[in-house]
């Protein structure tokens, strides 16, 4: 492993574990949730690096679609996998918020349903890319990965668009939004480590997708060879 990369990996460990003490005793006790509250400073991460995730699929997959270059499409599918890892956070942590403060695991609200929608694209753009067989699977993926991603704006607007259970937005929302000064550090710190953390994954599975390709090209041209003979 290069220099670089293990000082990446050093870095990101250092940064996740700040990150962690910051949101669990810096941050401030929320007034009327409690420490419950705390959560917020991994959800909202977790749900910020997802779209990024998304976004970078959605950008590869375009790249992938135009020039049919086979690096995008490892990219995609690298972003995928990781973008779902980080979605199904979301999932986890939402309701584990939700008890306490709703009294209930889950409802089906616009924020939460489309989110669980989005999930189910992207594990489905997964599942399409593992186990389909024919020559255009990577085509159809990224076809459905453009599809999938007009979603990501959906579920970040749906509180907005719609009166629902999940809270109203405390970040671009109205003129009564916005966090306490004190909560700004530890939600940021969180996404930073987040977001590293997420470049490391997705750079490992870019390098195993692109391995996978390779063995699979040298299986084709053996069989290929041994039809020939």
């Amino acid at each position: 492993m290069k220099l670089v990369s293990k000082l990446f990996i050093a870095l990101t460990l250092a940064a996740l574990i700040f990150a962690a003490y910051q949101g669990l005793f810096v941050a401030p006790t929320e007034q009327t949730m409690g420490n419950v509250q705390r959560i917020f400073y991994y959800h909202v991460p977790s749900a910020w690096t997802a779209f990024l995730l998304f976004f970078a699929n959605f950008l590869s997959s375009v790249v992938y679609l135009i020039w049919r270059n086979q690096k995008a499409d490892a990219v995609a599918a690298a972003t995928a996998e990781v973008g779902v890892v980080f979605c199904t956070v979301v999932l986890v942590t939402g309701p584990i918020w939700a008890r306490p403060v709703w009294g209930i695991w889950w409802t089906w609200d616009a924020r939460l349903t489309t989110t669980l929608v989005l999930w189910l694209i992207y594990v489905s753009y997964l599942v399409l890319r593992r186990y389909s067989t024919g020559t255009q699977t990577s085509v159809l993926a990224a076809a459905l990965a453009i599809f999938g991603f007009v979603d990501v704006p959906i579920v970040y607007m749906t509180i907005r668009w719609f009166r629902t259970q999940h809270p109203s937005p405390v970040i671009g929302g109205g003129s009564e939004s916005g966090l306490d000064p004190s909560m700004w550090p530890p939600l940021l710190w969180n996404w930073l480590a987040f977001s590293m953390l997420a470049v490391i994954l997705v750079v490992a599975r870019y390098r195993l997708q692109r391995m996978e390709e390779d063995v699979e090209e040298q299986h084709a041209q053996a069989a290929l060879r041994g039809s020939t003979r």
